[in-house]
């Protein structure tokens, strides 16, 4: 009588776990929704909303960046003192290194400044050269899905392009004295690591994160509100994507 009855307790757990593994999670629920209202939708209207909707976020993102204060006065990009040199700005600032830490800090954000508008380019021709593959994934993705895809496709060529126009930068201002002067202030407290010493590859990945931050900005707002966009087509093709 026992061993039937635990067999008859196996049974129904294997029913109930066969019951639950037909069952769609949330989020193959909430791709099938999305699929289903994009099929109503032609591939090139898709194609053609998502490719005016990253235009137009990464040409946001760059003209807001690429100025002055853009980073500067900016705090979601604000670029600080790496590292460990950061944690060591209050000490630095108590023992007169007030004047000399803001020219580096304000040195550092003008060279992301004028770097970022060199992105320009890049982001558009990744949106030109997105694939059928790259534009399903991005419609029925994650919520940073657009900005991911930009950040797999430019990251590389993005940095090779950054990284000169920032040394030219550096040496305009002399921030390699400014950042050493800090530094070797820093350096006698032992709080600076060994990783921190190239500036202009710091400045270079800060720019990269600031650009993808608002790019990323500029991809839930649609995303959010796709009747708030001018475009008719990105309305439409965004309001299925979100279903």
């Amino acid at each position: 009588m026992k061993a039937a009855l635990q067999r008859a307790r196996r049974l129904a757990a294997l029913v109930a776990l066969g019951a639950l593994a037909s069952l769609p999670t949330a989020a193959q629920a909430d791709t099938s929704g999305a699929l289903a209202a994009l099929a109503g939708i032609s591939r090139q209207d898709q194609t053609s909303a998502l490719r005016t909707a990253l235009t137009q976020g990464a040409q946001a993102a760059v003209t807001n960046l690429g100025k002055t204060d853009g980073f500067l006065g900016n705090p979601q990009v604000r670029i600080p003192l790496p590292g460990k040199l950061a944690k060591a700005e209050k000490t630095l600032r108590m023992v007169g290194m007030g004047s000399q830490t803001d020219a580096l800090i304000t040195a550092m954000n003008r060279a992301a400044e004028a770097a970022v508008p060199e992105a320009r380019a890049l982001l558009v021709d990744a949106v030109k050269n997105m694939s059928v593959q790259d534009v399903a994934g991005i419609l029925t993705g994650g919520p940073n899905s657009a900005t991911e895809y930009f950040r797999g496709k430019t990251s590389e060529p993005l940095a090779a392009k950054f990284l000169p126009i920032v040394r030219k930068q550096t040496e305009k201002v002399d921030l390699a004295t400014r950042y050493n002067a800090v530094a070797g202030k820093a350096a006698a407290f032992g709080v600076l690591d060994a990783k921190d010493a190239s500036v202009e590859s710091y400045v270079t990945q800060k720019a990269l994160d600031g650009l993808f931050t608002m790019i990323g900005k500029e991809e839930a707002a649609i995303r959010a509100n796709p009747l708030g966009q001018t475009n008719k087509l990105l309305q439409k093709v965004f309001t299925a994507a979100g279903k």
